[in-house]
């Protein structure tokens, strides 16, 4: 999905230049514009995935406290409906459950906080350089074509093979059909851009 909103704010750039009257200065604007606020947009995102990472990780530590400290069948499920698939959960017996809590139960004590690691800075450094280097594809036309209306159509053709690589990869990824995936993803980001565009985006 990061790539999705990186594609969004690119667009949006790019799709607000006229080119009927845009001159090299426009378009200069526009192009540190969208490099701009797609490396801000990927410092965000590598922060947030951070913040992500490390909730999730306080949460299953807690989960892990509350099952070591309990026998109760009805907080064992609870915890156990948190961290695992409801339906899976529901088909184990009380001793299953049980037996399950047992060998938690067994493991090491659990560290006193959540923390990150060096594995988790460099998945936010891939996170980063995957929404800040998305921008360059869409952009570059408008770098090496001189003529604006020729620059925008390849920008947008670019633009709508991504979309669709994105939603080919979300439909495999969830299991719906990749090729509807990936025109509904269109139609989704174009919509995005032009609503982004209409309220001054």
């Amino acid at each position: 999905m990061e790539a999705l909103f990186g594609l969004i704010m690119v667009l949006t750039f790019t799709g607000s230049l006229s080119v009927l009257s845009a001159g090299h200065a426009e378009v200069r604007e526009m192009l540190i514009g969208a490099v701009g606020c797609n490396l801000a947009w990927g410092i965000i995102d590598a922060c947030f995935y951070l913040m992500g990472v490390l909730g999730e990780r306080g949460r299953i530590l807690q989960g892990l406290r509350r099952l070591r400290a309990t026998t109760d069948d009805a907080v064992i499920m609870e915890v156990m409906q948190e961290a695992l698939p409801p339906a899976l959960v529901g088909v184990m017996t009380p001793a299953e459950r049980a037996g399950l809590r047992e060998r938690i139960a067994r493991l090491p004590e659990p560290p006193p906080y959540a923390a990150l690691t060096a594995q988790d800075v460099k998945g936010a450094v891939y996170v980063f350089l995957w929404v800040f280097l998305i921008t360059f594809p869409v952009a570059l036309p408008f770098v090496f074509i001189t003529n604006p209306m020729r620059a925008m159509r390849v920008s947008n053709g670019i633009a709508l093979v991504f979309l669709c690589l994105i939603g080919h990869r979300l439909g495999v990824y969830a299991g719906f059909r990749p090729w509807r995936t990936s025109v509904l993803m269109v139609v989704f980001g174009l919509v995005m851009v032009g609503l982004t565009i209409a309220l001054g985006g």
